[in-house]
């Protein structure tokens, strides 16, 4: 059965009531062919999401509006394997024990993406089996950063990473991480790799027809406008990793395919 994942206004409700009225969707949802695999909630901002099996988008929304009347203002269907990649979680979280309320966390996601400069001159120069290994060895370093920072890979893209973190001070630390391991792999190589990176931050359902497709496209867009050896991120990303001196101001920009400027800093990595 298909995937859905559902964008629900929740202004004004707790976690305890988010928990009971998903409580209920479980109870109900038997009757409908209808399972609700997971939820996310983030109070501060009054946005919910649950990720739902069912046959199409109007059963999964009568289950809402028969437990606890609660439709969902967005309906996406989504595949399950990038759900993951994106939230992390996709089995309904355990109970906390008796009368305890599950803190379920929100689904604000930092994006970020990695890019080797001038990739194509370097396969040419190389060859192929050459710039394999050299992509090989951007993929070990990029990784070895994700795990260390809770970072989670979306996508390869050819020549760099997509990837996904619950925090943008991960996402931010996991940049800097990655260009000092770059920094210390040139050291030792004769051949160098640069890598540019950009990150954004916002919630799936940011644009109706694809899940996270705002904040995707504003992260891609900030990697390839990116100096190498540089990293580029939002104003939303320097705001909720805290600021500080730690972030140049560039001004405002307009990137290619977004709608009104957006917000530039660079981050110090060295």
């Amino acid at each position: 059965m298909p995937i859905f994942l559902d964008r629900h206004d929740l202004s004004g409700l707790t976690a305890a009531d988010i928990a009971e009225a998903h409580r209920k969707d479980l109870e109900a949802g038997g009757r409908y062919g209808v399972r609700f695999l997971t939820y996310w909630f983030d109070e501060a901002r009054g946005s919910g999401f649950c990720l739902i099996e069912a046959p199409d988008r109007a059963t999964a929304m009568r289950v809402h509006d028969e437990t606890h009347g609660n439709v969902a203002c967005e309906v996406l269907e989504v595949d399950l394997s990038a759900v993951e990649a994106f939230l992390g979680r996709v089995s309904d979280p355990g109970p906390a024990g008796s009368g305890a309320c599950v803190p379920v966390g929100g689904a604000l996601r930092a994006i970020m993406f990695t890019d080797i400069v001038a990739s194509t001159a370097m396969t040419v120069r190389l060859g192929d089996a050459r710039a394999v290994e050299m992509v090989r060895a951007h993929d070990a370093l990029v990784r070895r950063a994700l795990k260390d920072q809770g970072g989670r890979e979306v996508k390869h893209t050819g020549d760099g990473i997509m990837a996904s973190f619950d925090e943008a001070a991960a996402a931010v630390a996991c940049a800097r991480a990655i260009q000092l391991a770059f920094d210390a792999f040139n050291l030792a190589s004769r051949e160098q790799l640069r890598v540019r990176i950009g990150i954004d931050l916002g919630e799936p359902l940011a644009d109706s027809n694809d899940l996270f497709g705002t904040t995707v496209q504003t992260a891609a867009r900030l990697c390839k406008a990116a100096e190498p050896d540089a990293v580029l991120v939002s104003g939303a990303v320097r705001d909720a990793a805290g600021g500080g001196a730690d972030f140049r101001a560039l001004g405002e920009r307009r990137l290619k395919g977004l709608v009104g400027p957006v917000a530039v800093f660079e981050l110090a990595c060295r």
